[in-house]
């Protein structure tokens, strides 16, 4: 199969997050390409992963994690799991993701938690925010991050990492920096105060349509999904 439109779309993207770090003035590698592959085929993604060298995925929904995993060689890949995650569902992905993105309740702590130690693991999550506060979107509001965050620490196969958050979709690039610049001033915050100590937190933040603004606002994980795979 031709995937040269895959080659185009990444060498695309690549060149406008280069752009996009140099304008903020960060360093060339502190954004990570997260390719979304909700949408994907199983052979875009292994051309993807084995071809381009993305090696980072998020997967959106649990049943197309487990068929993925067994169709493409991950053995160098590190899967994140970036969609909700359902409590009865942690048990099938949590020695198969190298990170939760989506933690938004203490019960689905609890089950990370459990499920983590019974293999062995301490498993890396991102506290999704609902930084837009949207009665249709999953995620801590932002008034009761800190406090959820500091109840996490009676979870010894839970490891504190940063915030994951998605922006309501926005028709201009200042309504986007509203949101990204919360979120950010959120995790300096409870970064500052070493809660759970955080040594360095990551902010996944990001996505396609507003992934510059992302970078700019300080985003360290930017979670790109059709741009890679359109045609």
């Amino acid at each position: 199969m031709d995937f040269s439109y895959i080659d185009r779309n990444v060498a695309d993207i690549r060149k406008r997050m280069a752009n996009a770090v140099s304008l903020a003035g960060r360093g060339e590698g502190d954004v990570l390409l997260l390719a979304a592959v909700k949408y994907a085929e199983s052979e875009e993604i292994d051309h993807l992963v084995h071809v381009c060298g993305v090696k980072d995925i998020g997967e959106n929904r649990v049943q197309q994690l487990l068929e993925h995993y067994e169709k493409i060689d991950t053995s160098d890949v590190n899967i994140h799991f970036i969609g909700t995650l359902q409590t009865n569902k942690v048990k099938y992905i949590i020695d198969k993701v190298t990170m939760i993105h989506s933690l938004d309740s203490l019960k689905l702590a609890a089950e990370i938690d459990k499920q983590a130690k019974k293999h062995g693991l301490v498993m890396d999550v991102l506290v999704e925010i609902n930084s837009g506060e949207e009665e249709n979107k999953s995620g801590v509001l932002p008034s009761e991050a800190e406090e959820f965050c500091s109840s996490l620490s009676q979870f010894s196969g839970i490891r504190l990492r940063g915030f994951m958050t998605m922006a309501p979709k926005c028709d201009k690039k200042e309504d986007y920096l509203k949101y990204f610049q919360q979120t950010y001033a959120q995790v300096l915050d409870i970064w500052t105060k070493k809660m759970h100590n955080i040594s360095e937190p990551i902010i996944s933040m990001g996505m396609s349509e507003s992934f510059e603004p992302a970078i700019e606002c300080g985003s360290n994980i930017v979670r790109i999904g059709r741009s890679l795979f359109v045609k």
